[in-house]
C-alpha cells in the first residue's frame, strides 16, 4: 500500500479531503500536530515544537540550532510513521521530508480565495475581511517556512504528482481522483522503494539522536544511510565532538557501521 501527502493553503479543502480519503482508502489520518505530539519523545516539550514550525522565519533565522533539532525531530517522528504504509499524512512539506520514496503520492490541493476565506470565516468566526487577512497572512508564512526550510516554493506544481483545484470539483470528486491515482501501479510499494524508506527511516533516527544528545546537538552533519551503515558528512567544531558523534550514531537501533571517512578533518575516518 502507498503512502498520501497533502499539501494546502490555509482553508483550501485539505482537511476534508484527507478526512474523507482516509475513509476511502482505510488509511490512518495524521496530521502536522499528531506529529509535533509524538515529536515531544525526543525530550523538547510539545509547545515549543509547535512554536518552531509557526514563528516567523525572522526570528529562527537567530537560531540554526534549534530549527536544525526540530527538522530533525520532525522527520524522524514522521518517517516512523509512514514506514508501514496505508498513510495519510496532512500537514507541512510532507512531501519534502519523504523526498526519495516512490510509493509516495505527493498532493497539492488549491482553492479559489472567495472558497478560503469563507472556510475561515466559518472556522474561526472571523468576518470577511479579517478572513482574508488571515489567508493572506498564513499563505505569505507557509511560503517563507518552504523556501527558509527546504529552499523551495511550496506552490510550485513540479513538487507534485497531482495538483487539485476546488473551483469546480467537489471535495468527492477530489477523493476519487486521488483514490484512483493511489492505486496506480506507479505508486505501489517496490523493493527499492521500501528500501529506500528504510534507509531513509534510519538516517532520520540518526539525525535526531544526535540532535536530541546533549553532547552532540550541536553537530551540523548530513547523514546517509544504506542498508544498516551510517554514513556521516561534515565539519565538527571542536574536533572533540568527532568521537562524540561517530558513538552516538552507532548507538541507535539498526545502526550496523558508521562511515565517517566524510567527517570533520579531511583525514579523519573510522
Amino acid at each position: 500500500m502507498s503512502i498520501v501527502t497533502i499539501s494546502r493553503g490555509s482553508g483550501s479543502g485539505g482537511l476534508l479531503l484527507a478526512e474523507h480519503l482516509s475513509k476511502r482508502l482505510g488509511y490512518e489520518l495524521v496530521s502536522r500536530e499528531n506529529i509535533i505530539d509524538e515529536g515531544a519523545k525526543f525530550g523538547v516539550s510539545v509547545e515549543v515544537l509547535g512554536k518552531a514550525v509557526l514563528e516567523p522565519v525572522g526570528f529562527w533565522e537567530r537560531f540554526k540550532h534549534e530549527r536544525r533539532q526540530y527538522l530533525a525531530f520532525f522527520q524522524a517522528t514522521l518517517c516512523e510513521r509512514a514506514k508501514n504504509d496505508r498513510l495519510v499524512y496532512l500537514g507541512h512539506a510532507g512531501h519534502l521530508l519523504l523526498r526519495g520514496v516512490s510509493h509516495v503520492l505527493c498532493v497539492m490541493v488549491i482553492a479559489p480565495m472567495a472558497f478560503r476565506i469563507q472556510i475561515a470565516m466559518d472556522r474561526e468566526k472571523m468576518n470577511h475581511d479579517a478572513a482574508l487577512r488571515y489567508v493572506q497572512r498564513m499563505d505569505r508564512q507557509r511560503k517563507k517556512w518552504t523556501r527558509f526550510l527546504y529552499g523551495v516554493d511550496w506552490l510550485d506544481p513540479s513538487l507534485y504528482d497531482l495538483v487539485i483545484n476546488l473551483r469546480n470539483l467537489d471535495v468527492e470528486g477530489a477523493v476519487e481522483l486521488v483514490a484512483t491515482a493511489v492505486q496506480r501501479e506507479t505508486f505501489q510499494p517496490t523493493e527499492a522503494s521500501r528500501k529506500a524508506m528504510a534507509n531513509l527511516l534510519l538516517a532520520s533516527r540518526v539525525r535526531a539522536t544526535l540532535a536530541a544528545n546533549k553532547s552532540t546537538s550541536f553537530a551540523d552533519i548530513d547523514v546517509k544511510a544504506e542498508d544498516g551503515v551510517v554514513y556521516l558528512k561534515g565539519r565538527v567544531r571542536p574536533g572533540s565532538m568527532l568521537d562524540s558523534v561517530v558513538r552516538v550514531a552507532g548507538s541507535v537501533e539498526g545502526v550496523c557501521e558508521v562511515n565517517g571517512k566524510d567527517l570533520g578533518a579531511p583525514d579523519y575516518a573510522i
